[in-house]
């Protein structure tokens, strides 16, 4: 049985949601103990509940502690048995967090897998499924056979109500080896190579909100103002606004910039792309989230780094897995918190140069 604190460094919910994923993939059981300790609302969350009731079905895993509040949970995996899924957080819970749990034992399963999340697109504390889908499903794209992202509704909070669809076909079955080591071996060839940012190409982004706010313009001023800021780049700028019909007000700015070695060919199996967002909220002005968006990303493509600081914890259980290298723009302890677990799992397999930034599989 793994033994897991909850408290490590960051001491957040991504220390469960790596150990459901791993867990299930793995095979190994593990508990955790002091989950979120420490915090004003310390303990399991709505969303880390959906996380494990999620992980739970995929595999028929036997559970204790999963509880609301609860600082202690014990998860038992059985086989992963690949199935449809469609999950209603109920609030507006990140949906993104919960892909955290969801997509690395979706990737392994023996056949195709659809899952269907509602929830928050948009929130604070998470990814914005914007950055999900442009900035890390193409990461992914090589571990996979196909993987495709569709956001049907925008959720924002409090209420969400968001809706995003994914279909996922495996590359590799984790069924078809006899054990997890020789499922790690089956696997190779498909290292992260992330080490050089070359040349900046385009910044592309999304400016969203709901329709409530079209007619103050609120997509189009932030755009407007992440624009004004981001031309000093000297590339071609293209952000894009959307009005959504949503339950709660809402709106933001995603950012990516993308690089290439070669600027007349784009890596799409090794893309690089630098990434940054911004939330709009009650008494905050337009042009401030798309200023702060533009800032962002200037300041993360500044560090010269191929890896931004939240691509960075979201690809470590996947590093773990394929191997390879990456310089990032810090390593955080989000990042160091997701090391840690995953090596939990997977044994002692990272070496981490802080002063160079770089995060290698030995």
């Amino acid at each position: 049985m793994i033994q897991i604190d909850g408290s490590h460094l960051e001491g957040g919910g991504q220390i469960v949601r790596t150990a459901l994923a791993l867990s299930v993939l793995t095979g190994k059981a593990f508990e955790v103990s002091d989950i979120r300790k420490g915090r004003r609302d310390s303990g399991l969350k709505n969303q880390h509940l959906f996380c494990v009731r999620a992980l739970k079905e995929l595999c028929n895993a036997d559970v204790e502690g999963s509880e609301l509040g609860s600082e202690y949970i014990k998860f038992v995996p059985g086989k992963i048995k690949a199935k449809n899924l469609k999950i209603d957080v109920e609030t507006a819970g990140s949906i993104t967090l919960l892909l955290q749990s969801l997509l690395v034992p979706c990737f392994f399963a023996d056949k195709k897998i659809k899952l269907e999340i509602i929830g928050g697109t948009d929130t604070k504390w998470s990814m914005p499924v914007d950055y999900f889908k442009e900035i890390l499903v193409p990461q992914l794209v090589r571990f996979c056979e196909k993987i495709d992202v569709k956001v049907d509704k925008r959720g924002y909070f409090p209420k969400g109500q968001g809706n995003v669809s994914i279909d996922i076909k495996p590359k590799y079955k984790l069924g078809e080896f006899d054990n997890f080591d020789e499922f790690l071996s089956g696997i190779g060839g498909n290292e992260i190579n992330l080490t050089e940012q070359y040349e900046l190409i385009q910044v592309k982004g999304i400016s969203h909100a709901s329709s409530d706010l079209e007619k103050a313009n609120v997509a189009d001023r932030q755009a407007r103002a992440a624009k004004l800021v981001l031309n000093k780049l000297g590339c071609h700028v293209d952000v894009r606004t959307e009005y959504h019909d949503t339950m709660s007000v809402g709106s933001g700015v995603v950012l990516w910039a993308i690089f290439s070695k070669d600027r007349d060919e784009i890596d799409v199996f090794n893309p690089i792309r630098i990434g940054a967002d911004s939330l709009g909220e009650k008494g905050k002005k337009s042009e401030v989230v798309g200023t702060e968006a533009a800032l962002r990303l200037i300041e993360e493509i500044g560090f010269k780094a191929p890896v931004d600081q939240y691509l960075a914890d979201n690809l470590i259980p996947w590093l773990g897995l394929f191997g390879g290298k990456m310089k990032v723009s810090k390593v955080t302890n989000h990042t160091l918190s997701n090391i840690y677990v995953v090596e939990k799992f997977l044994g002692k397999v990272f070496d981490v140069d802080k002063e160079n930034k770089i995060i290698s599989v030995v």
